[in-house]
């Protein structure tokens, strides 16, 4: 399973490639208005997880770091770290 969600960090990687590629030479005619409109997208799904995810951070080494990770990644690196300790409350 891991080989795949490195598999994605990749392909996601290059997908921003292709995003900074074409908004400094742009590509022919409907088609950079289309990888113009999946980058924000993206970038906005990238954020939403960013402030879904964030109280899963607060314990970290280093928070900033994953986020940046998150912005660049997404899901592909929420899905490597580690599962959140599950603290059972005390009933009286």
């Amino acid at each position: 399973m891991k080989v795949l969600w490195g598999l994605g960090q990749c392909l996601t990687l290059v997908f921003w490639l292709v995003v900074l590629i074409n908004l400094a030479m742009p590509l022919i005619n409907p088609l950079h208005l289309l990888v113009n409109l999946a980058g924000s997208l993206l970038l906005l799904t990238h954020l939403l997880e960013l402030l879904l995810f964030n109280g899963r951070l607060k314990g970290r080494a280093h928070p900033w770091r994953d986020r940046w990770h998150i912005l660049l990644v997404g899901i592909f690196h929420l899905q490597t770290l580690p599962a959140p300790d599950l603290v059972e409350a005390d009933h009286a």
